[in-house]
């Protein structure tokens, strides 16, 4: 048996410490919040993805079929609220068109259930919806993600699980290997360490005397829902075609397991890695990205779509301009602001962002660079992936 800590207790590093534990190990989780799942896990759409849109071979790809799979089973198991209701990708216009099938064709070479609809075919699933032509994915669904993570930790019963607990500091152990994580109560030392710290992994790669291959540049992902009485206006979930050319899928509608209809995300930069207003803000954070040479590159490339997000972010009338080239029928006051999200998004020096899942090893260390979307899709199956490379990295 070998002890592993796991700094970040979000899904994936939940997902990764139960798959050490089912081969044997003893783990250490050490969680900076007051709970489980408190930031990226706590605040997406819950959306378990079927993989169509990511380039074929890709551990994107490859997990979040395999992952779309086995949460969705995990979930069934331990009565976690989880539904496969499918959903919609609709192009709008006849420009569109070669897109949608471009992505039916990468759908098909994923393995995702998919298939291209007529127009009134989409009507059929969404009678509001605009659409000359729709891509109908059956294996999406929606589930409770915070009450994946509840669940996993209930699978941990018994190993050493801390809340309020940040890394202060890593080394690798003065003697017999191993590393050594400073923590407010106290030293844990362990045989490796695992970094799932999300919007802070690049920051505690550091710290563990590892030069990360990407940077954490935080985006802000903003959210309104419809209000009650205007729900009826999407029964499942309806996406746009995904422009290539942009880093982002688009807004979108979602309906979620309570039944409410939650409406976005726009991108913009966040002020802060934990920003979720435009009041949440830090020095610290401004001037790392002020910094990374990344920034600029990536700001010079879309300017102009950065600049169409950010005034989306103070204007609902374009927020809901976006949404009704989905659903004509919404408007500006069918919307309440929700909760937001924010992605920890892995970018390179020469501005590319990071597309596919980062992991990066050094001995007895493995670092989840970039795990945004589909990760929490992904989750046992990043796990699975990552106790393999811990198991690797250690004599």
């Amino acid at each position: 048996m070998r002890r592993v800590v796991v700094v970040g207790g979000g899904i994936v590093g939940l997902a990764t410490a139960w798959e050490l534990v089912k081969r044997g190990h003893e783990v250490v989780v050490l969680e900076k919040e007051a709970r489980w799942g408190a930031h990226q896990t706590g605040h997406n759409s819950n959306v378990v993805h079927a993989g169509l849109y990511y380039k074929p071979g890709s551990l994107k790809a490859r997990m979040s079929v395999a992952g779309n799979a086995s949460i969705v089973a995990f979930a069934r198991e331990r009565g976690v609220p989880v539904e496969v209701c499918g959903k919609l990708v609709v192009a709008t216009s006849r420009d569109e068109l070669p897109r949608l099938e471009a992505l039916a064709e990468r759908a098909a070479a994923n393995g995702v259930p998919a298939r291209r609809i007529t127009a009134d075919e989409a009507r059929g699933h969404e009678p509001e919806v605009a659409a000359v032509a729709a891509l109908r994915v059956e294996s999406t669904g929606i589930i409770d993600f915070p009450a994946v993570c509840r669940a996993l930790v209930d699978e941990l019963d018994g190993q050493d699980l801390r809340l309020g607990a940040p890394a202060l500091a890593i080394r690798r152990a003065l003697s017999g290997g191993g590393v050594e994580v400073a923590t407010p109560g106290g030293v844990v030392r362990a045989d490796a360490l695992v970094n799932c710290a999300g919007l802070h992994s690049d920051r505690v790669a550091r710290m563990a005397g590892v030069a990360p291959s990407a940077a954490i540049v935080p985006f802000r992902g903003e959210y309104y829902e419809l209000r009650p009485d205007r729900r009826h206006l999407v029964r499942g979930l309806v996406y746009p075609v995904p422009d290539p050319e942009l880093p982002f899928l688009g807004v979108h509608l979602t309906r979620m397991l309570d039944g409410s209809v939650h409406a976005g995300p726009n991108a913009v930069l966040a002020l802060r890695r934990e920003g979720y207003t435009w009041r949440d803000f830090s020095a610290v954070d401004v001037l790392d990205v002020a910094r990374f040479p990344g920034t600029w590159r990536l700001a010079r490339r879309f300017a102009r779509t950065g600049a169409e997000e950010v005034l989306r972010s103070f204007s609902r009338k374009r927020f809901a301009a976006s949404l009704a080239r989905l659903v004509p029928a919404v408007g500006p006051d069918d919307l309440v602001r929700a909760e937001a999200g924010v992605r920890a998004q892995a970018m390179r020096a020469d501005g590319s962002l990071v597309d596919d899942f980062l992991i990066d090893t050094a001995p007895r260390q493995v670092h989840v660079l970039n795990a945004p979307s589909p990760a929490a899709t992904s989750s046992l199956e990043i796990g699975r992936h990552v106790a393999g490379q811990v198991e690797l990295s250690w004599p």
